[in-house]
């Protein structure tokens, strides 16, 4: 099992339309293979920030598999307008 983790900062008051896409993209990913599971987050802080945690059986199906496909072209046109600046994604493992 691998953890996505990618910290997320959307533009000045596109907050809502941000979640809004997030509805339709994370029926995207949650239909690709290798997707264990997802959690979005809001900063309760600062309110443009946000930490997507998307679960993979492996890193070999979200790099190769999940980015590399149709749905992932998708899933960009849905939410990459939306950052401000791009996200770092990086994985980890459990210890």
């Amino acid at each position: 099992m691998v953890l996505e983790v990618a910290i997320l900062y959307v533009k000045q008051n596109e907050e809502k339309e941000f979640e809004a896409a997030f509805l339709k993209a994370k029926e995207i990913i949650s239909a690709s293979k290798g997707y264990v599971d997802h959690q979005l987050q809001k900063c309760i802080e600062k309110e443009r920030k946000y930490i997507l945690l998307v679960k993979w059986e492996s890193i070999i199906d979200h790099t190769e598999g999940f980015k590399k496909s149709e749905r992932y072209k998708e899933w960009k046109e849905l939410l990459h307008h939306f950052y401000d600046p791009f996200p770092v994604v990086e994985h980890y493992s459990e210890v």
